[in-house]
């Protein structure tokens, strides 16, 4: 595929900010690098998520990233938003307390869905 220099030059200036901002390139931008036909859109949508502090603070936005990648079960993710959070000033207790909703939230998840099963195999009425 020919790259754009455009777009090229674009996506380097964009992943030297990333790394000076967080200290590193996640290995999705790194991976996506060889096309930044992808990688450039992939950005924006962050960028458009978590750049400003349109409504939420920093801290509350990656401490909500925080729970989606506990839900989302992505050690990865959990590592990339506790930083994030813990560098927008997230406390110790906060980023525990952020994870113990987190947790709870994915075990309710699971009664929720599962106990459903249950019933219906089980013939057990219940309502909505």
């Amino acid at each position: 595929m020919n790259k754009d220099p455009e777009q090229q030059k674009e996506m380097e200036r964009r992943l030297a900010e990333e790394e000076k901002l967080v200290g590193h390139v996640p290995v999705v931008h790194q991976i996506l690098s060889d096309r930044p036909d992808m990688l450039l859109p992939n950005l924006d949508t962050s960028e458009s998520i978590f750049a400003g502090e349109k409504v939420l603070p920093h801290k509350v936005k990656h401490l909500v990233a925080l729970g989606a990648a506990v839900a989302g079960g992505s050690p990865y993710c959990i590592r990339a938003q506790m930083e994030n959070a813990r560098m927008f000033g997230a406390t110790e207790d906060e980023i525990l307390e952020a994870l113990q909703i987190a947790s709870y939230m994915g075990l309710t998840r699971g009664q929720s869905i599962s106990f459903r099963v249950f019933a219906d195999v089980f013939g057990k009425e219940y309502t909505e």
